[in-house]
């Protein structure tokens, strides 16, 4: 009630006082529709995926000997030794049972499979029994066996 009977005793107050409000009202809207509020949306930042480059590919085949006296393979990429232990296949940097000199000296046959010798191992025990030997040394061991015998013959004293 105060507030009404303060407001009725000052009307021209409150018609100043109203002009002036509804003028700073206008003045309000007027400066808010000469201001722009901008919402800036910046394009994506595209990175593009790295670029893997793979090393080169390097094809090296296993490469075998095999020691048929002995049941042991050389692998010469590897550098490393197969053998059946049992019913397991076992790499080892050494031969197994006998020395790399005394392997080296046994006779050998160089294998045409460049996969796992576990696929082609029955097939070389046929084909190559433990007491295989080249072609070449049998036919020098055949002359010089010839040989021997011609002396033999041609020896009188030899009987």
């Amino acid at each position: 009630m105060i507030i009404q009977k303060h407001l009725n005793m000052n009307k021209p107050v409150n018609h100043v006082l109203g002009v002036l409000l509804l003028v700073a009202l206008t003045q309000c809207a007027i400066n808010a529709g000469a201001q722009s509020v901008g919402i800036t949306i910046n394009p994506p930042i595209v990175v593009a995926p790295p670029i893997v480059v793979a090393p080169p590919v390097v094809v090296v085949q296993d490469d075998y000997q095999y020691y048929p006296s002995y049941g042991i393979y050389y692998n010469s990429y590897r550098h490393q030794y197969a053998y059946l232990n049992g019913d397991a296949w076992v790499w080892a940097p050494a031969p197994r049972g006998v020395t790399v000199d005394v392997l080296l000296a046994s006779p050998s046959v160089h294998m045409d499979f460049h996969d796992s010798v576990d696929k082609h191992h029955k097939d070389m025990l046929q084909k190559y029994p433990r007491n295989w030997r080249p072609a070449t040394e049998h036919r020098d061991q055949q002359e010089e066996r010839k040989d021997a015998g011609s002396d033999h013959h041609n020896n009188p004293q030899g009987h």
